[in-house]
């Protein structure tokens, strides 16, 4: 199966509210997540969390479809255009 390698990016307007179902949806999708940074913002209230991903795009896709409804939420997400097959690695 082809494999893409990216970064998402994660905008959190209100890290209380919706932290913990971000938390959960993050760990769902852990397969997929090489790394993980994540700044909290406090004077504005917000929180920025970046992640490296490599995984086919139905599987990226899936991970920034859930964290993108939910509330107060914004998702960008780039992806390399070179396939990565699995018995490269």
């Amino acid at each position: 199966m082809e494999k893409r390698i990216g970064v998402v990016g994660i905008v959190v307007d209100n890290p209380k509210e919706s932290g913990e179902e971000i938390s959960r949806c993050i760990s769902r999708h852990s397969s997929i997540i090489v790394g993980r940074m994540g700044i909290p913002y406090r004077e504005r209230n917000i929180s920025v969390i970046s992640l490296i991903v490599e995984g086919t795009t139905d599987e990226i896709g899936a991970l920034t479809g859930k964290l993108g409804k939910l509330k107060g939420v914004t998702v960008k997400s780039a992806l390399t255009s070179k396939n990565i097959s699995e018995d490269t690695v």
